[in-house]
């Protein structure tokens, strides 16, 4: 991807992966990126997030780290869930394309970040400064200027925006930025330990336990990672004081009761407890709030740093193209309207699981037990078990820059382990392209630019002719000459155009389109209030439908 751009830098607050990621992912768009970070350098101490979706690791490989990140992590694809010492269910988890990558990959955030700071460094668009601890945030009609405090004192940067991504201990920041933080905290703690040992058969899947034997009356979770480690979370009352565990011997048989005589080493340890909360806004003027810094979610479901990750993505590719001149300032809304619905998704996911495992009453505590007993022998009282639903993209089908189909409803919320079918709002699956088998994919496709792909009855002459008036990366493409299942895989009929936007979420499904529906679709998708309508194209009210054309080629505006 090439591009020429002369502007002021975004600035980046936070160089943590959500911040890594949103530098990475402008300089991809040819914007350059400052990165501040209050430490003096990076601290690589504990596994913290540890659990990478596959749609994160798309995202990451479109920066050229996704490949690195899942091969050096440890992919898992089943997930099991036990009460006592029955197991209840397990789920494996669905993929309707072809992508290249498992469903989940476990590596420590450490790895991930330093994999990370890797293609940052060989990246002359990112200019990383550590040591500049943000102490105030000003804006004006031009850009961002954030003061900072540094070992020689302080110092002014300026920016034309800024993605805050400074991670969940920045109350400074919010208040700079006027932000609420509302939700709530819960009491139970969880103590964290990695452990290197070993465990034959659990090197591939994700455990569950409620009240198991050896944590009577709470919850175990347990994830293999990289290197013969495995991460093990054991729910513990409020006031549990670990130094205090590990004094007595109280820790040594903690681990005992999970692995047994079998030697081992603790790498790391900790005790956290869970937040669910979220800003009132992720847009404040030039400023975007990303990851933990705009919302907080318990850790059963890995909803945090993927999540946060998604937000990177959103926030870039929405710079770059108002930056470039490709999209109205107002897109820039649409970060909060699509972001901030995402957020109140994953607390209200990883809520219901905090319900389900630290109930609160007499009626919650029955009302658990009941599901967990029934589950042993009732498939429909196991669809009830909660111990966290994994990750997963977010849906924008109520996004403002999403063209609704009544054709393609949202079905809602899909079944656990199960992805969406294709339609306006859902991320497109992924496919090996037929231009180039196994190298060329849809998602790398859709990632540059404005995707526009049409069935074999439409004629290709008349998509070009819908686009040629809009500025910035904008491909037509022949569904036919994607790959031999697209149609069947998304679902393309033959008088359909779909609309695929800069991160491959679907924007538009039209039927038999007139030129300007084409053209307002992609205007919608890009921010546009009202869609953009031409003169010209204004003129041209009849559908874009022809029959048995098979001399249709792919229509190409590069980006310059």
């Amino acid at each position: 991807m090439t591009t020429s751009f002369d502007g002021a830098p975004v600035l980046v607050l936070g160089n943590g992966p959500v911040g890594q990621t949103a530098a990475l992912l402008l300089a991809r768009w040819g914007i350059p990126a400052v990165v501040v970070d209050g430490r003096p350098e990076r601290d690589l101490t504990g596994s913290k997030a540890i659990v990478q979706q596959r749609d994160v690791l798309d995202i990451w490989e479109s920066v050229g780290a996704g490949a690195e990140i899942a091969r050096r992590g440890l992919t898992w694809s089943t997930s099991r869930t036990f009460y006592r010492d029955s197991e209840l269910f397990s789920v494996d988890f669905a993929d309707r394309g072809r992508s290249p990558f498992p469903p989940f990959v476990n590596i420590s955030q450490a790895e991930t970040e330093a994999i990370l700071d890797a293609r940052i460094a060989s990246e002359p668009l990112v200019d990383v400064r550590w040591g500049h601890r943000v102490t105030g945030i000003a804006q004006d009609g031009h850009g961002v200027s954030v003061t900072c405090a540094t070992t020689s004192g302080e110092v002014v940067v300026r920016g034309s925006y800024a993605i805050a991504a400074t991670g969940p201990r920045c109350d400074d920041i919010r208040a700079m930025l006027g932000l609420s933080f509302g939700g709530e905290s819960f009491e139970d703690h969880f103590l964290i330990c990695d452990i290197r040992t070993t465990l034959p058969g659990w090197e591939k899947e994700r455990r569950f336990y409620f009240d198991p034997p050896w944590n009577p009356g709470r919850q175990v979770l347990i994830h293999p990672c990289p290197d013969s480690t495995f991460r093990i979370d054991w729910q513990v009352p409020p006031g549990f004081d670990l130094a205090a565990e590990e004094a007595c011997g109280g820790l040594d048989d903690r681990i005992r009761k999970v692995i047994g005589p079998r030697p081992y080493e603790i790498v790391w340890k900790s005790v956290y407890r869970f937040h669910s909360r979220v800003v009132d806004r992720m847009r404040v003027g030039r400023v975007l709030v990303a990851g933990d810094a705009a919302h907080l979610v318990s850790p059963f479901g890995a909803r945090g740093l993927n999540s946060g990750v998604q937000d990177a993505e959103n926030a870039a590719w929405k710079l770059a193209f108002v930056l470039h001149d490709w999209a109205p300032e107002t897109l820039l809304d649409s970060y909060h309207d699509e972001r901030h619905a995402a957020a109140l998704e994953n607390i209200d996911v990883t809520g219901a699981t905090m319900r389900f495992l630290v109930p609160t009453g007499d009626e919650q505590m029955r009302h658990r037990l009941a599901v967990l007993q029934s589950a042993r022998t009732d498939e429909v009282a196991r669809a009830k078990v909660d111990s966290g639903r994994l990750a997963e993209p977010f849906w924008y089908v109520d996004s403002p820059l999403t063209t609704p189909d009544e054709s393609h409803p949202f079905a809602g919320r899909p079944a656990r382990g199960e992805v969406p079918m294709p339609g306006p709002g859902v991320l497109v699956p992924d496919l090996p392209l037929s231009a180039a088998e196994g190298e060329g994919r849809l998602r790398v496709l859709a990632r540059s630019g404005v995707a526009v792909l049409y069935g074999g009855s439409v004629d290709p002459s008349d998509v070009a002719t819908a686009l040629e008036d809009i500025p910035g990366p904008v491909g037509a493409h022949a569904v036919k000459d994607l790959a031999r299942e697209a149609a069947v895989v998304l679902g393309i009929a033959p008088d359909e155009v779909w609309v695929l936007r800069p991160d491959g979420y679907v924007a538009a499904v039209l039927h038999a389109p007139h030129i300007a529906d084409i053209t307002g679709a992609v205007g919608r998708a890009l921010g546009h209030r009202p869609a953009i309508t031409t003169g010209r194209q204004a003129h041209k009210r009849r559908p874009i439908v022809v029959s048995n054309n098979e001399q249709s080629q792919p229509v190409i505006k590069p980006i310059t």
